[in-house]
């Protein structure tokens, strides 16, 4: 039976990754365009501020490996959908392991509940902090350390969030099972409010300050020495666009691996119930 799991979600991940990847491709590939447009603009006008100051001009290029529709294509699909495998196999891993401890949840409520926790976890409340940016936003000095915040959110949206399930378990035999979720619920949200408050903003790491944004890493109005704006700063309506359609693209893979498993798990269970899987008789109806 494990390896039927294993197998299902495995090939809805790669169809979630199609998907996501299809509208990713749709509404935020023009958007990548535009950054990498506006980047390519702003250097040249920072080059023309350089000269004009008397400062060494910007070292060449860096030749591209793969032209923007290789990216755009290959590149961006064949990423995407092996992504989603990896979710895919990943969620039904934890699924596995959730339905021999699952109670009185049946396989297709707990196949939604599995896949809404990892779609929190991995994503969801780490891009509260920690949005997607598009190309130009963010510098190339903070890579380190963005990328060690981010992988440092989800873990401890992961450990908080198990402590909650573990709470509402404990309370579901005092409570009842609906106040045990709303007291567990309730608990995740306030630890990860406090939690998200003391995280760092990426605006604020230290490696901006040489760049004069120190409060944030969306690149400002560019001025000359007398302060007149000479190029101006990145659109506020293509950062949104993007970060919205990012988070669009994780909600399809989602749905469609939580989705598709609920539909699938009756059939692949055999219609069997977590206490028929122990070995323990199903209760009389």
């Amino acid at each position: 039976m494990e390896k039927r799991i294993i197998g299902r979600g495995v090939l809805l991940g790669a169809l979630g990754g199609l998907l996501a990847f299809l509208f990713a491709r749709i509404l935020s590939e023009p958007l990548i365009d535009r950054a990498i447009d506006y980047e390519a603009g702003r250097d040249e006008a920072q080059e023309a501020l350089d000269k004009a100051a008397g400062h060494s001009m910007h070292g060449m290029g860096e030749t591209e490996l793969f032209t923007r529709t290789e990216q755009a294509n290959a590149g961006l699909g064949f990423g995407v959908i092996v992504f989603g495998i990896a979710m895919g196999a990943l969620f039904a891993v934890v699924y596995y392991l959730a339905l021999r401890r699952a109670g009185r949840i049946a396989p297709r409520p707990l196949a939604l509940l599995v896949s809404g926790g990892m779609f929190l976890a991995l994503y969801a409340v780490p891009f509260l902090k920690y949005p997607a940016n598009p190309p130009s936003v963010g510098h190339a000095d903070t890579i380190e350390e963005r990328t060690g915040l981010y992988l440092a959110m989800i873990v401890i949206t992961a450990v908080v969030l198990l402590g909650a399930v573990w709470l509402g378990r404990r309370l579901a035999s005092r409570w009842g099972d609906w106040a045990a979720t709303v007291a567990a619920a309730v608990s995740f949200v306030v630890v990860m409010g406090v939690v998200l408050a003391l995280m760092p903003s990426l605006g604020r790491l230290s490696a901006n300050a040489s760049f004069g944004d120190f409060d944030t890493e969306t690149p400002q109005p560019l001025t000359d020495p007398a302060g007149r704006i000479v190029y101006p700063g990145f659109p506020a309506d293509d950062l949104y666009h993007f970060r919205l359609y990012a988070f669009g693209a994780q909600l399809i893979l989602w749905l469609v691996i939580g989705v598709g498993f609920a539909w699938l798990a009756p059939r692949l269970l055999g219609e069997r119930t977590p206490a028929t899987e122990s070995g323990e008789p199903a209760p009389a109806a």
